[in-house]
C-alpha cells in the first residue's frame, strides 16, 4: 500500500511538473495564456499528441528531439518533471496523505517556478508571490506545521528584513542590489514556513548566492556589477528549510549554545 502510495505521489508530481513547464514558459509572456493553445512544439509550432505529452518518457522516447521539425527539446522539461516528482514524493514521506501535503504541494510547486524564471528573466512574477502571501497566511490557520501567528510574523519579518537589506545596499552603493521580487518571494517564504525559518533561508540563500557569485564574477568578467538572480537562492533554502527543519533548528540551537 506505502509502495503504491509513493508511486502515486510520483506520478501526481510528474503531471503537475509537466504544466509547471508551460507555466514557466508562457508566464512570463504578458499575451501569453497557460491555458491556450494547447501544447506545442514553441520552434515549429505544430501540436503535440498525448503520446509527446508524457512526463519524461516523452523527451526520452523522441531523444530530445521535436517529431516534426527534429529541433532539440530544451532539458528545462524532463528536469522540471523530475524534479516536482521527487519534491512530491519527499512531501508524501514527511506528511503522509495529510492537509500539510497539499499545502505544501502547492507551495514547493511556486517555488519551482519562480526558480527556472528567476533563472532564465531574471523576474520573479507578482501573480505567484503575492497570491502566495495571502494563501500562506490563509491556510497557516489549518496548517498543522506553522500557527497563524508565526506566519504572519513570516511574512511581515520576511518583506521587512529583505527590504531593509535592499534599503541599506542602495543608499550605500547607489545601486539596486535586490528587485522587490525577491522581497515579496521571502515574504511568502515567511508566511509559509514561519518566522523561525527566515535566519536559516537568509543565511543560506546568501552563501549560495556568494559562491555562484564569485564564480560569475570570474566568468562575466564585471566585478562588483555582475548580476544573478537571487530568487533561486531562496527558493533552495526554502525547500531545505521545508524538509530538514528539525534537524537545522537543533544546529541553530546547538550553536546559540556554544556546541
Amino acid at each position: 500500500m506505502v509502495s503504491a502510495l509513493s508511486f502515486l505521489a510520483l506520478l501526481l508530481g510528474a503531471l503537475v511538473g509537466s504544466f509547471l513547464n508551460v507555466v514557466i514558459l508562457r508566464l512570463p509572456d504578458e499575451n501569453g495564456s497557460i491555458v491556450l493553445p494547447p501544447s506545442h512544439c514553441p520552434h515549429c509550432q505544430t501540436p503535440l499528441h498525448w503520446y509527446e505529452n508524457i512526463p519524461v518518457f516523452s523527451f526520452l522516447f523522441l531523444a530530445g528531439r521535436c517529431r516534426s521539425c527534429r529541433v532539440s527539446i530544451s532539458w528545462q522539461y524532463p528536469l522540471v518533471e523530475s524534479a516536482m516528482a521527487l519534491l512530491s514524493l519527499g512531501l508524501y514521506h514527511r506528511f503522509g496523505l495529510s492537509l500539510a501535503f497539499g499545502i505544501y504541494f502547492l507551495f514547493v510547486a511556486a517555488l519551482l517556478v519562480v526558480i527556472f524564471i528567476d533563472l532564465r528573466h531574471q523576474l520573479i512574477p507578482d501573480v505567484i508571490s503575492l497570491p502566495g502571501i495571502v494563501i500562506g497566511f490563509a491556510v497557516s490557520f489549518i496548517n498543522p506545521f506553522v500557527s497563524w501567528q508565526d506566519a504572519g510574523l513570516g511574512l511581515l519579518i520576511g518583506g521587512g528584513l529583505l527590504y531593509s537589506i535592499a534599503l541599506g545596499y542602495y543608499l550605500f552603493t547607489k545601486r539596486v542590489g535586490m528587485g522587490g521580487g525577491d522581497i515579496k518571494l521571502l515574504a511568502m517564504i515567511g508566511a509559509f514556513l514561519g518566522w523561525q525559518s527566515l535566519p536559516f533561508v537568509v543565511f543560506s540563500s546568501s552563501l549560495l548566492g556568494s559562491i555562484v557569485g564569485i564564480g560569475a564574477m570570474f566568468k562575466q568578467k564585471k566585478g562588483g556589477k555582475t548580476m544573478i538572480p537571487y530568487g533561486p537562492f531562496l527558493s533552495v533554502s526554502a525547500l531545505i528549510y521545508l524538509f530538514f527543519r528539525e534537524r537545522i533548528l537543533v544546529l541553530v540551537l546547538l550553536w546559540l549554545r556554544g556546541g
